[in-house]
């Protein structure tokens, strides 16, 4: 797969949504009185919108965006997550049970051929079955966390302390380092075994990878596209009957009672989401749910049904890197059957996994306030509204099951995978750039 920035460069053809682009330039038109951001003039049958001019203009430039859409969306490479025949047994072990503790996963391990299609897998949680693993899943954060509990070196009898001790460096970094020795025995491990490194945090959120050893692992598994084992946290697939109901819940005009609304569980005023909402809130009103900041408890309804009742949905990503790109856009916002306003990595790098007229970018105005007027110039226009739907004609939205799926996935790689050996040199280096 192609490195990351060659995407976005071959990307850079796709422009902002023309919805958006013929909004601001009819309201670029309206005269002197329209030189401050979210002014909108009273119109003759005395409500508050665009002229009819400017829907005319709004409708001709979601027409062009349908015509569009394929072109640019069509650039993200196809999922290779087809397994039309059984494949060799793959056994794949879990190293440590994804943040709910230690000493075994608590439930069976998923049926792959059921849930996924993929056949001949071998999941393992039993460590004793570490030597017939033909790979080795290992979480980030788990891994920093339990810097003692690491697989012996293979042949070794025993496993010794000062072959496989490690140390943690009490610096701003948090880094994490092998010492001399461990450097030699670590990377000991049964012939062929891949190590896999699985992390779904962005590298804002990843401690520790400058002082990982290097050639520790040999796949990476995570969102970014360009990982040994990609697996997003969600993507869109064509439905087969196009007359069936996509996935989750539909986007019912008559149950919104609200405009804009936001879920958040970690609140910090230094992030570029925090400032953005403040600067959002002044000039339209947001409800905001979740245990932190000025949210109140997601009502018992579920976070699904509550979202449900507004029209647009604020997916804003805790921090802004390559694909990072959330349930907060595909669970939130889609499933839940409203517009997401998105805030992450630029609208060229959404628009690889979504068509382009399906969400709101806030990269798309100059500033806050000029948002705020266009999701009420929406509020007041349903059939404009309405075209940010529409790609749930042809698609239905998946989402990604934690941690099942990425079990499964490593299977699937190593099954289509040649024997040729390779490790990742430098983690750090590729993961934050």
């Amino acid at each position: 797969m192609a490195p990351a920035r060659q995407e976005l460069q071959h990307e850079s053809r796709c422009r902002p949504s023309r919805t958006v682009d013929a909004w601001r330039a009819a309201v670029a038109t309206r005269g002197r009185h329209m030189e401050t951001p979210g002014y909108r003039r009273r119109t003759r049958c005395g409500g508050w919108g665009l002229p009819r001019s400017v829907s005319s203009l709004a409708a001709v430039g979601l027409l062009c965006t349908a015509l569009t859409t394929f072109i640019c969306w069509g650039q993200l490479p196809p999922l290779p997550w087809a397994s039309p025949a059984p494949q060799r047994l793959v056994g794949v072990l879990l190293w440590w049970e994804p943040f709910r503790g230690r000493g075994g996963y608590p439930k069976s391990p998923p049926d792959c051929s059921l849930r996924f299609n993929i056949s001949g897998c071998r999941l393992l949680t039993d460590r004793a079955a570490y030597g017939e693993a033909q790979a080795v899943l290992f979480h980030h954060r788990d891994l920093v966390k339990e810097l003692h509990d690491w697989p012996p070196p293979w042949g070794a009898r025993e496993r010794t302390d000062k072959a496989l001790v490690l140390r943690v460096f009490d610096d701003q970094e948090g880094a994490v380092t092998l010492t001399g020795k461990a450097l030699e025995t670590v990377g000991s491990r049964p012939p062929g075994q891949r190590w896999v490194w699985m992390n779904f945090e962005s590298p804002s959120h990843t401690p520790g990878l400058r002082g990982l050893a290097k050639d520790l692992f040999n796949w990476t598994l995570s969102y970014r596209t360009d990982s040994d084992v990609f697996v997003p946290y969600g993507f869109l697939y064509s439905r087969s009957d196009p007359t069936e109901q996509p996935s989750g819940l539909g986007p019912q005009l008559a149950r919104k009672r609200g405009l804009v609304a936001w879920v958040v569980s970690n609140w910090n005023e230094h992030q570029a989401r925090v400032r953005y909402y403040h600067q959002l809130s002044r000039h339209v009103s947001v409800d905001v749910f979740g245990r932190t900041g000025p949210g109140r408890p997601v009502p018992a309804i579920g976070l699904l049904h509550t979202v449900a009742r507004y029209k647009f949905y604020l997916a804003f990503e805790n921090s802004q890197h390559v694909d990072y790109i959330t349930e907060k856009l595909w669970k939130n916002a889609f499933l839940a059957g409203a517009v997401p306003v998105v805030l992450g990595p630029d609208r060229a790098n959404y628009e690889r996994f979504v068509p382009r007229g399906a969400f709101i970018h806030v990269d798309d105005f100059p500033n806050a306030a000029s948002l705020a007027a266009y999701l009420l110039f929406l509020d007041r226009n349903v059939a404009v509204y309405r075209r940010y739907f529409r790609w749930r004609r042809s698609f239905a939205v998946h989402i990604t099951s934690f941690w099942d799926e990425q079990w499964c996935r490593t299977c699937q790689a190593v099954q289509t995978s040649g024997d040729q050996p390779k490790s990742i040199h430098n983690l750090a280096d590729w993961f934050q750039r």
